[in-house]
């Protein structure tokens, strides 16, 4: 048991070593973003030149577009110390209590997934957002009593996956709040040369950009797939450069095809257009069908249909587009079509679906 916990201790050593040095420190070094760049560049000089701790900050957007490495970059722009941790985690009032006490003037305390804070935790968080103070009780019952802490002036960071499950009083708190988008195929090309010059990955133009167009806009899929491209390759090729032929047939191994769609993608549309007849069909029954959940359908896999033009949320459920039919084959009939390019009032989609 202790060689297996040195082993593990290692591997994890080795990781965290690789993968901070993925992360760009500064903003020119951040591609893609360029409005949302541009207004945390300004917040971040005119809080230099004041000399003034930086207001608090919402990042929300899909897992992977770089929220935590925009934090990082904000703190390290700023000249000042972060300290990152997550929304489960904070369990207790004194969880938070120590990580508020331990920073220091102007300093930045970046909580991930901050939607998942405790609603007793975020309660903690009004006070000491607006006034840096945070009253902890002590003792229970007849002998309850209360001490107040002063806090330094500190800057929250908060990133968020689900911007609609943080409470208001606490997102109207924050003084800006940033949405991070998809990139495009051009910024993730940047991306992965980057990450291809760090890990000494030899890789041609044509085949990064191969990589770069079937990583459904998602920096983090993105470094993820060029390093599987480049085991295939040191396997299968004794370590070739990395070509577009090559990068196609590893992401193939993958189920990954030419438009980024993987296996689970092409099953959910499969489902809908044969099982449903194109929908619409309920979140609920669509995850019993494919045996998966629907919180994981949701926020794993409908976002990039829905962005790619495959899949349609209405007010009766999933309904296929036109799009899809076509990827299989299938020819939707008029109403389905209808129902799948609803107008501008949502009546209008309900109407098509009583239709005789």
């Amino acid at each position: 048991m202790p060689e297996e916990r040195f082993i593990t201790s290692q591997l994890n050593k080795r990781e965290d070593a690789i993968e901070p040095t993925l992360r760009p420190q500064q903003f020119a070094d951040f591609p893609g973003q360029d409005r949302v760049k541009e207004r945390l560049q300004i917040m971040v000089q005119a809080a230099k030149e004041r000399n003034e701790p930086l207001g608090h900050l919402l990042l929300c957007g899909p897992p992977g577009l770089g929220k935590t490495t925009l934090a990082f970059i904000i703190a390290n722009t700023r000249g000042v110390a972060i300290k990152a941790t997550s929304g489960p985690i904070i369990e207790k009032p004194g969880d938070l209590a120590g990580l508020l006490t331990g920073l220091s003037e102007g300093d930045v305390l970046f909580i991930d997934e901050i939607h998942r804070l405790p609603m007793a935790i975020e309660e903690y968080l009004y006070s000491a957002m607006e006034d840096f103070v945070i009253d902890i009780m002590l003792d229970q019952g007849a002998g309850a009593r209360s001490i107040r802490l002063n806090l330094p002036r500190f800057t929250l960071i908060g990133a968020t996956t689900r911007q609609g499950r943080i409470s208001a009083p606490l997102r109207s708190r924050f003084a800006l709040a940033c949405r991070l988008d998809y990139y495009t195929t051009a910024d993730l090309e940047t991306i992965l040369n980057r990450t291809a010059g760090l890990l000494k990955i030899t890789a041609e133009p044509v085949g990064l950009r191969e990589i770069a167009r079937r990583s459904r806009g998602t920096p983090r899929i993105a470094n993820n797939l060029v390093r599987w491209v480049r085991d295939f390759v040191q396997v299968k090729e004794g370590g070739r450069s990395i070509t577009g032929e090559l990068a196609d047939a590893a992401l193939k191994m993958l189920d990954i095809d030419e438009s980024g769609l993987d296996e689970m993608d092409n099953r959910l549309m499969e489902a809908l257009l044969f099982k449903f007849k194109g929908g619409p069909v309920g979140v609920k029954t669509l995850a019993v069908a494919l045996g998966e959940e629907e919180s994981t359908l949701e926020d794993v896999y409908e976002p990039y249909l829905i962005q790619e033009g495959y899949l349609m949320r209405t007010p009766q459920g999933r309904v296929a587009t036109d799009k899809a039919a076509r990827r299989f084959g299938v020819t939707l009939s008029a109403r389905k079509r209808r129902l799948a390019q609803p107008g501008l009032f949502p009546d209008q989609a309900v109407e098509s679906v009583d239709e005789a």
